[in-house]
């Protein structure tokens, strides 16, 4: 990221295209993005690249991502072309002490979520990220040299707070306070020690569990919420012999913010319309944040007000953006002319990020001078309390309790960090465990005897992440005394029950008015159900279920014979075994089928009246 001696740095700014999707490609949509070198062209929305006419709209950043096209050998970048221009140079500069930040920026559907979070074959930044600092931490360890890492995790949704890493977070929102030595933080947020690439990983899975319950639960849409991970490295030098040792601290923030669509393109209303517009005025604030910085950083206008506080998103994002941190942003766009408007707002705002300088310095023994400065705000505040009347300052009493608070976080032991690790982890996978969710994380081949149903989400990243085994007999609604727990609009205190017989068919028996549709239909009575069949309960519980080979065996043979019930659901299974025992993620099963499905199936049985 440029020289790494120089403490002044511009943010640095990528641009990656995707390929075309099976909507665009269906639609025989045009191509309206090229890229040679560092530059980006945008053509004309009803023209295209390869027309003659027209003067395409050109962008330069320091980074141009062509992922478009596998078969361009030369010019494609997958995620590992993207890990080495963005990743190394980061996690070089957070080696050395100073702050870093990549944020992922771009219409939902663009590739924001996979170009940081990748999927299993092709993992994205983070995951590049974090296993690359763990490697890096063991080849540096030495007996003089030390190591620590930690990480937050949040959800900013709706202007409100939420902690993905405790099993209460998903429940409260948390405040956003900022103190005169630490500056903005989240008040209450988890801090949790980690020692492997592993424990990130799985605290990584059980957060996006928890999102998923949460965001199903409530209506909500995953991919209008930001998400931000944050690891916290402590880099700990020893004088072996003098005894002293001073500290390097640098915290790295992946930033994956929502999408930043249109209110008329997405047709949302009412409550999803002013969801909206509270993610379009961070986006917007955030917007506004990055023109004022943009503006002091070319030496126009060296006072203007920077709204840091007008959003909770640019509040936590202050130093990233113009302050103590090395920045990076990879703005994301779609190819194709039908998503031209976004496209060309996406390369506008990536290229006024350009021109913001941050200030980056390396933090070393911040800890020490961080709890000094708090214990001489603590001292102060006792002297002024003493001197006024407690009732009548109860701000400075509120003063004193927080900074207190501060120091006794930042006092505890690696020791005593590692053992809350654990307890939350603990209590985590009973509250998982207590909802029915196997706690193996997703992707995962199950056994050659396991019945479970698995999520389907709009959004990729939480979309069959969730895996629900299923028992003789699993009781399905929103009481606690139920196997699977659900809840939010549609669902009954006891919805239905899925039944496996002793000859291995599962049957699905729903309870009275309580709604519940197979492969868009909506079943009063008991069902079969076979391998794939997309299930449907409440208003937006969207399950699939996958039967084991021997059991699909069973049905094939079975449908030869000429009893084969519900063809609707085997017709779309390309009947290769391999996809029994896995979480297939093929088209046809996916959320936009299941919910398509349903409203067709509505329609029709409208029709018919």
């Amino acid at each position: 990221m440029g020289d790494s001696n120089l403490n002044d740095s511009n943010v640095k700014v990528a641009v990656r295209v995707r390929p075309m999707n099976r909507r665009e490609k269906d639609l025989n949509t045009k191509c309206v993005v090229e890229m040679e070198g560092n530059q980006t062209h945008l053509y004309p929305a009803n023209l295209g690249k390869d027309s003659s006419r027209g003067q395409p709209k050109t962008f330069a950043y320091d980074y141009c991502f062509w992922s478009m096209d596998e078969s361009e050998t030369e010019k494609f970048a997958g995620q590992d072309v993207v890990f080495q221009c963005l990743g190394e140079s980061l996690l070089h500069n957070a080696f050395q002490g100073y702050n870093a930040c990549i944020f992922a920026y771009g219409q939902t559907g663009s590739g924001k979520s996979y170009t940081m979070m990748g999927s299993v074959d092709q993992p994205g930044l983070i995951p590049r990220l974090c296993s690359s600092l763990f490697e890096r931490t063991i080849q540096h360890q030495r007996e003089e040299e030390s190591f620590t890492v930690e990480v937050s995790y949040m959800e900013i949704y709706n202007e409100k707070v939420r902690d993905l890493l405790d099993p209460k977070g998903s429940r409260q929102a948390l405040r956003v306070r900022e103190h005169k030595v630490l500056g903005p933080y989240v008040d209450g947020l988890s801090r949790l020690a980690v020692e492997s690439y592993k424990d990130i990983e799985s605290l990584m899975s059980e957060g996006n569990k928890s999102r998923t319950v949460a965001a199903t639960n409530m209506n909500e849409e995953s991919s209008r919420s930001h998400a931000v991970f944050n690891i916290i490295l402590t880099h700990t030098l020893k004088d072996l012999q003098s005894g002293t040792s001073g500290e390097k601290v640098s915290k790295l923030s992946l930033v994956d913010l929502a999408g930043s669509e249109r209110a008329a393109k997405t047709g949302a209303a009412g409550e999803r319309l002013k969801e909206g517009s509270n993610i379009n005025k961070s986006l917007t604030t955030l917007g506004l944040v990055i023109s004022a910085l943009a503006d002091q950083g070319a030496g126009k206008n060296k006072n203007k007000f920077v709204p840091y506080r007008d959003s909770v998103l640019t509040w936590l994002l202050k130093d990233s953006l113009g302050g103590n941190s090395r920045t990076a942003m990879v703005a994301t766009v779609s190819p194709a002319a039908d998503n031209y408007d976004e496209t060309l707002s996406t390369l506008r705002y990536a290229d006024r990020a350009k021109s913001i300088v941050n200030h980056a310095v390396v933090n070393e023994d911040p800890n020490a001078r961080i709890i000094r400065e708090l214990r001489e705000e603590v001292e102060k505040l006792r002297d002024q309390l003493t001197q006024a009347e407690s009732m009548k300052a109860p701000e400075l009493k509120e003063r004193l309790e927080e900074s207190e608070k501060l120091i006794q976080e930042m006092t505890v032991t690696w020791e005593e960090k590692l053992r809350k690790t654990e307890e939350i982890a603990q209590e985590r996978q009973k509250q998982l465990e207590s909802l029915g969710i196997s706690l193996q994380s997703s992707g995962i081949k199950v056994g050659e005897d396991k019945c479970f149903l698995v999520n389907l989400n709009a959004d990729p990243a939480l979309n069959e992440l969730l895996v629900y085994y299923l028992k003789e007999h699993t009781k399905v609604g929103s009481a606690d005394s139920q196997d699977i727990q659900l809840c939010g609009m549609g669902i009954q205190a006891e919805h239905c029950v899925i039944n496996i017989t002793p000859e291995g068919a599962v049957f699905i028996n729903p309870y009275r008015n309580s709604r519940t549709c197979v492969n868009g239909s909506p079943v009063t009575s008991r069902q079969q159900l076979h391998h794939g069949d997309r299930i449907l309960w409440g208003n937006n519980h969207f399950f699939r279920i996958n039967l084991p080979k021997r059991r699909l065996r069973g049905e094939e043979e079975e449908g030869e014979g000429g009893n084969m019930k519900n063809s609707n659901s085997s017709e779309q299974l390309d009947g290769e075994g391999d996809t029994a025992s896995e979480v297939s993620s093929e088209v046809s099963f996916s959320y936009e089928f299941a919910q398509t499905e349903v409203m067709m199936k509505a329609l029709g049985s409208n029709g018919e009246f």
